[in-house]
């Protein structure tokens, strides 16, 4: 299944298929500036979020039904077609009657078969064609991620495409939501004609990590991208650390370097990402390591116990050596490794205390 057959003719053949604008529609005038500027640069995918629920009420949560007209205004003046996220029934079919060209779920929808049950039947019962893109589930979840694919597909969807946006995590950590790569890489294995766009804004949190989650995106052979650009991106009503405008995503755009799989260089490339994947994994476990070690600071200062425990440290270097040259680590590579570790630890601890 081509790029082409899976969204929108007159669409070029061509990777990256770009799919670009603000996180919310806010005003007429923003959703027109933007798109205006998105145009120049040769975008024909324009997106905007109508309805926007936060995770705490109280914020912007989207303009609603209202915003609609102006992606057609979007529609009419520059000839792009126009995308928006649909979450229930009346989405859906507000989103249909105005002529929304592709629609999309989103992660915290994708999570509830419910909810995507209730979609694929709105679906149905409209007649829409597609495409439909299915973001992953908030939780690295591959089988969820497939049954939402599968509940729209049965609704009579054929133009289906799937959108990795990264995985939500609790800890501290480089990205927004953890791209946890091999996900989006099995789903490829599962359903190879399925396209898979990636959203470097929603992995990234950070405008400045856009052009190198593009990059490692299109190094991994994914079919496009998905990324938030609005015209005043420090003045969004939300999500604005995320969002980059026309000009620079253009910028990021020229920059991008599209390699031939058949070159024998690739394998490297490939091999390299796998090597960065696993040093994202490694610090992030490492956060994870050091919150604990947080919590038996606190644990030692409730309990008056002191902070550096012997017999405890000799009993991990001896059991984590061990283990590691049953994996075929060295020893003294493990053994600076752990003493690195529990010098941050200690450390951790020690500011504990001191608070």
């Amino acid at each position: 299944m081509t790029l082409e057959s899976i969204f929108l003719p007159g669409m070029d053949e061509q990777r990256p298929l770009l799919i670009a604008g603000p996180c919310s529609a806010e005003s007429e005038e923003q959703v027109m500036n933007t798109a205006k500027d998105l145009v120049r640069n040769d975008i024909k995918i324009f997106r905007a979020g109508i309805w926007k629920p936060r995770t705490k009420p109280g914020g912007f949560e989207g303009i609603g039904v209202p915003g609609l007209s102006w992606l057609q205004k979007v529609k009419k003046e520059t000839g792009m077609y126009v995308a928006t996220e649909v979450a229930t029934r009346n989405h859906v079919i507000e989103a249909v009657e105005h002529g929304i060209d592709v629609l999309w779920i989103g992660a915290r929808t994708s999570v509830n078969p419910f909810a995507v049950q209730e979609i694929a039947d709105a679906l149905a019962e409209t007649g829409f064609s597609g495409p439909v893109l299915i973001k992953n589930p908030v939780n690295p979840d591959l089988e969820l991620w497939i049954g939402a694919i599968e509940r729209i597909y049965n609704a009579g969807i054929k133009k289906i495409g799937a959108i990795h946006r990264g995985f939500s995590s609790y800890d501290k950590k480089i990205y927004r939501n953890l791209p946890q790569w091999h996900i989006p890489i099995e789903l490829k294995r599962r359903i190879p004609d399925l396209p898979i766009i990636v959203d470097p804004s929603h992995i990234g949190g950070k405008r400045e990590l856009i052009a190198p989650l593009s990059q490692q995106a299109m190094d991994l052979n994914y079919d496009g991208l998905i990324i938030e650009s609005h015209c005043s991106p420090d003045n969004a009503l939300s999500d604005k650390d995320q969002q980059i405008t026309p000009d620079v995503l253009s910028y990021i755009m020229n920059l991008l370097v599209i390699r031939d799989t058949k070159q024998t260089t690739e394998n490297l490339t490939e091999l390299r990402q796998q090597i960065d994947l696993l040093d994202d994994e490694l610090l992030a476990i490492l956060a994870k390591r050091m919150r604990v070690s947080q919590e038996i600071g606190q644990y030692k200062k409730e309990h008056n116990m002191p902070v550096l425990q012997t017999m405890r440290y000799d009993e991990i270097l001896e059991k984590r050596i061990a283990q590691a040259k049953e994996l075929g680590l060295g020893a003294a590579f493990m053994k600076s490794v752990l003493e690195a570790v529990h010098e941050e630890s200690i450390r951790q601890q020690i500011n504990v205390l001191n608070q």
